[in-house]
């Protein structure tokens, strides 16, 4: 077995307080088809890279050190940039400026391991694990994991094949059905972010329960916070709105936004609702059009609003503002944008997908529907409307019911999975022959 060790110009910092209870670890963090520094609400950065963003933050505080490796654009000229203490992105130069998409980068998955690689070596880096993040810094972390003898956690976010069985409009590559069963074989250890996630796993790829190990997403409890609603719409241009339902997040099939613009149609002789939908990174992409297209079909394109993308920054206000957030999807892994709802008091309709019925407690936080129907979906919103007007939902109530979800917990919960998956591997682990 290789014993570990850690870049040597880069030392290992102590723990302040060793808050997560484990030895300071070294982490290489792959997350190559996206950055934790891109746009949010573009067509490849969203929940993911929040989820990288954040949890490497709060391990680099509790003493950790971690790498992020990417191609993607990062919005700076430097290869390599400090994001905050202990956590450190490089880029490794594959593709035009980092402009690349995941389609190039299937084909080109050894040249960007030999990047990492090179970049490594000639730093004279090494690191305790790999933690890939997606199918394709999986394909990459498995390069790696055989090559340096060094174990490698995988989360997979989403599956190709979850959103095929969710959403028959998704049409994900057959590379990615097959990488990702091998990964899920193949790699050390598994993290999900809800244990319907981890059933999804051990049903489609048929893997031992027990080496999935579950870890909920978290919220930045800092950011996310509540602000009050006449003055989150004064801020956002919206003291005439009347009851406000909010949506964010991508243009996608699996996302369910026209079952949400359907549902509009149901209610659109209520006085005073207004439907925003924020994100889209393009006016001028289809997805953007045919939802354009539908809301005029449906005679709601005067309660509809398409606001398209807003900086991260602004959403607290947007959630602020809002009556209600709604997750329409057909699939999610998690299901992080309900969490910042709740962060910022405002409840959460969606169906029993990702971590919703987790996260929502029936009729004091939000409404969990049976089905998303858009007849349902405007049911539930007449509901939560007169739950409203009774004052039976307090911002108080819902912001605490997710406190628990800090990232500093989450951090902690990740690291000791990390320090499991070592203790595991050291006893245990070949190299791949």
């Amino acid at each position: 077995m290789t014993q570990y060790s850690v870049v040597s110009q880069f030392p290992r910092p102590k723990a302040p307080g060793a808050s997560l209870n484990v030895r300071p670890m070294r982490i290489a963090t792959l997350s190559i088809h996206s950055s934790p520094l891109g746009e949010l609400g573009t067509e490849d950065t969203g929940g993911m890279s929040v989820y990288i963003r954040e949890l490497s933050r709060e391990l680099g505080r509790a003493g950790h050190s971690v790498d992020i490796y990417t191609c993607a654009d990062s919005g700076g000229r430097d290869s390599r940039l400090f994001m905050s203490d202990n956590v450190r992105l490089i880029h490794l130069g594959i593709g035009n400026k980092g402009h690349i998409t995941k389609s190039m980068l299937s084909g080109r998955l050894p040249e960007v391991f030999h990047s990492l690689e090179a970049y490594i070596t000639s730093n004279d880096v090494c690191y305790d694990l790999i933690h890939s993040h997606y199918w394709l810094s999986g394909e990459v972390g498995g390069l790696a994991r055989n090559r340096w003898y060094m174990p490698h956690v995988m989360m997979f976010h989403t599956t190709g094949i979850a959103k095929r069985v969710a959403c028959s409009q998704e049409r994900e590559p057959t590379l990615r059905l097959i990488a990702e069963k091998r990964l899920a074989r193949k790699s050390d250890r598994i993290l999900a972010a809800t244990e319907h996630e981890k059933d999804l796993l051990v049903k489609y790829f048929n893997v031992p329960g027990e080496k999935i190990g579950t870890v909920p997403c978290g919220v930045n409890l800092e950011r996310f916070y509540p602000v009050a609603k006449d003055l989150a719409r004064k801020e956002l241009g919206l003291q005439d709105a009347g009851f406000l339902v909010l949506y964010v997040g991508r243009f996608a099939p699996v996302k369910g936004i026209s079952r949400l613009v359907a549902a509009a149609a149901h209610l659109r002789s209520r006085r005073g609702l207004m439907f925003m939908i924020v994100g889209g990174y393009d006016r001028k992409t289809r997805a953007f059009a045919e939802l354009g297209r539908l809301a005029r079909r449906a005679s709601v394109e005067d309660i509809v609003k398409f606001q398209g993308r807003v900086d991260h920054d602004l959403l607290p206000l947007y959630y602020s503002a809002a009556d209600v957030l709604v997750v329409p999807s057909y699939y999610e892994s998690f299901g992080l944008v309900a969490l910042e709802s709740l962060a910022c008091g405002t409840p959460v309709i969606a169906a029993r997908v990702g971590a919703m019925d987790t996260l929502i407690r029936d009729g004091k936080t939000g409404l969990l529907a049976d089905s998303l129907s858009p007849r349902s979906l405007a049911s539930a919103i007449e509901r939560l409307m007169e739950l409203s007007s009774i004052g039976g939902l307090s911002v108080n109530e819902i912001r605490a019911s997710v406190i628990g979800y800090g990232w500093s917990n989450i951090a902690s919960a990740v690291a000791k999975e990390y320090a499991a998956t070592l203790r595991h591997c050291v006893k245990t682990y070949r190299p791949e022959q």
